[in-house]
């Protein structure tokens, strides 16, 4: 579905992706790992247009690199980014029926849907999303996202400085995304969650991919969790 091959990107003269190679495939989980400042944000943002890319990004066989993020979400390809990005004059419901792409079209998802799986957001739906805690704007971004059906997800750290609960609570939401057939995409600093929930690990270093395996085989690669991952 995602087919990422040679994929180069600068900040000003910093090369910042240097040759980046990796695919999901449809209703799948792959993790990108890795210590900050080796580009897997960067990474997510050039595939979605918000840097420009250099080399090949193909979605669903169709080359998106050089298109613009409204037409490559237009396309199908969901993203989520790292700071939480909602709209806080707005009320809970608002953010939530901004995020789709059609109000006569039912996706995979519905407003009651959200509510059902995160019942906190129901209880905050007439409230606006600049007063939420910060857990519940992190599960507000990434239910907005999904109200717009994408094929495929992107989802930046969802886990960053949130609560144990509310961390298990995101886990349990991105297992229902790729139940309802919707691959995922995710960068993620707990390894824990990663192990658990991905069919496919990427870890990267200096800007490229260093190894790519299952959790299992992660698991059992020493050498590659002390290099490239462990502090």
């Amino acid at each position: 579905m995602l087919e990422v091959s040679d994929l180069h990107a600068y900040y000003g003269k910093s090369h910042i992706l240097q040759g980046v190679n990796f695919n999901v495939a449809e209703g799948e989980i792959v993790s990108l790992l890795g210590r900050n400042g080796v580009g897997r944000s960067t990474t997510l943002k050039t595939i979605m247009g918000e840097v420009a890319p250099q080399g090949s990004v193909k979605f669903k066989g169709k080359e998106i690199a050089g298109k613009q993020s409204f037409e490559i979400a237009q396309m199908g390809l969901g993203y989520v980014p790292e700071n939480r990005d909602i709209f806080p004059t707005l009320t809970v419901s608002q953010n939530l029926i901004l995020g789709m792409k059609s109000t006569k079209i039912r996706g995979r998802w519905s407003i009651e849907d959200i509510f059902n799986m995160f019942p906190i957001l129901g209880e905050r739906a007439d409230v606006d999303g600049g007063v939420i805690s910060g857990g519940e704007q992190q599960m507000l971004c990434m239910c907005r996202t999904l109200m717009g059906d994408p094929d495929l997800i992107m989802i930046d750290e969802p886990t960053e400085g949130l609560a144990p609960k509310i961390v298990q609570q995101v886990a349990k939401l991105l297992q229902e995304i790729a139940k309802r057939g919707v691959a995922i995409l995710l960068v993620e600093q707990k390894l824990s969650i990663a192990l658990k929930i991905s069919h496919r690990l990427y870890v990267m270093g200096h800007g490229t991919v260093v190894y790519e395996g299952t959790p299992d085989s992660l698991m059992q690669a020493d050498d590659v969790r002390a290099e490239w991952l462990e502090v």
